[in-house]
């Protein structure tokens, strides 16, 4: 027992129980669906969960630090409008450039969210808020009500969804999939092994502590504002590769996803504790969950949002009791071993 509170964390148990939920709930609704597991549904939910895992990246970077980005849909949603405008034009562009183009937007939109934040010292939730309504507005205005067909786009971007990195029988392992992984397990390793995530964390426990300590927490905020703008202008590309066409409603909602994947991810909502693995689990359940219930005719469109709802509250509700008394009982059983650990050479020295 000793050795498995040394080894084992509440964030890790956190997300061993999250995947047992997940496992529960797949069970509960193969009951309920018939072809529950079919070929074709894992496809749809894992290009679902690829894109929502992406934001959630973007979004735990930013809730790290006690913060919230609320405009990740709206960039999304420009993104891939503009875009797709681009590529409808030039079909001839290089996959690489629109890719860069698109990053590059999501990036702009990103600094002036930080620029804001951490350097006007207005209040996170004031600015996204504002800035989800002009970048939605923006992409209003840019578009003229005009739509982006799938017609009018290479052939290229419409084959990207449905490329497999490997398939197993009738299970694909697409490539949108591959990158969503690479981009969690990138940020992971960021968290886990540099100065600049120990940093965010930091930042997120205790700001006013992280100032007093030579952390520059203007600079580490910003930093994260922007590689949410980033992440999310390559969310953009994707959500321009799998659905085509895409119209001025593109990407709304993406916002709430992203919160709830993260939130319930055991990504604490004020800061300071969370991983990237507990992210893509939070981004697995929400869209299994909602995927499922779209098949599960005994439900009505209201329960869906109802139940992702509850998900949130429920878990806000448990970091704020039951995972924040584990992590006391947690570090007194840690302080006990260590102390005792520390006794034992000197009764050794005194029983010599």
């Amino acid at each position: 027992m000793n050795k498995l509170m040394r080894r084992f964390q509440p964030e890790q148990l956190r997300e061993f129980i999250l995947l047992i939920l997940i496992l529960l709930m797949m069970v509960f609704f193969s009951t309920q669906i018939q072809n529950y597991f079919s070929p074709r549904f894992f496809n749809r939910v894992s290009t679902s969960v690829a894109i929502v895992a992406v934001l959630a990246v973007a979004q735990t970077l930013v809730v790290l630090t006690a913060n919230i980005d609320l405009s990740i849909g709206s960039i999304v949603g420009f993104t891939a409008y503009f875009g797709g405008q681009i590529l409808a034009h030039n079909n001839d562009m290089s996959p690489l450039l629109i890719i860069l183009i698109t990053i590059g937007m999501g990036m702009v939109m990103g600094i002036i969210n930080g620029l804001l934040v951490a350097y006007g010292g207005v209040p996170s939730i004031i600015v996204t808020l504002g800035t989800l309504a002009i970048y939605r507005s923006m992409l209003v205005q840019f578009s003229g009500a005009q739509t982006v067909l799938t017609a009018n786009l290479p052939e290229w971007i419409l084959a990207l969804p449905r490329m497999n990195v490997f398939s197993i029988g009738k299970l694909d392992f697409r490539v949108m999939v591959a990158l969503a992984l690479v981009v969690v397990l990138l940020f992971h390793l960021i968290l886990k092994y540099t100065s600049y995530g120990r940093r965010l964390y930091a930042i997120g426990s205790n700001s006013d502590a992280a100032e007093m300590a030579g952390i520059a927490s203007k600079r580490i905020v910003f930093i994260a504002f922007v590689l949410s703008g980033v992440l999310s202008g390559l969310t953009g590309f994707m959500y321009l590769a799998r659905f085509g066409n895409i119209t001025v409603v593109a990407g709304l909602g993406l916002e709430f996803a992203a919160v709830g994947a993260v939130v319930v991810g055991g990504v604490n909502i004020f800061g300071g504790s969370g991983t990237m693995l507990g992210a893509l689990l939070g981004a697995i359940l929400v869209n299994v969950l909602d995927q499922s219930l779209i098949r599960w005719q005994a439900v009505s469109e209201f329960w869906r949002d109802f139940l992702l709802g509850f998900l949130i509250l429920l878990s806000v509700a448990a970091d704020a009791v039951i995972m924040n008394r584990l992590k006391y009982l947690w570090a007194k059983k840690g302080m006990s071993l260590s102390q005792r650990d520390n006794d034992l050479p000197a009764k050794e020295a005194n029983h010599v």
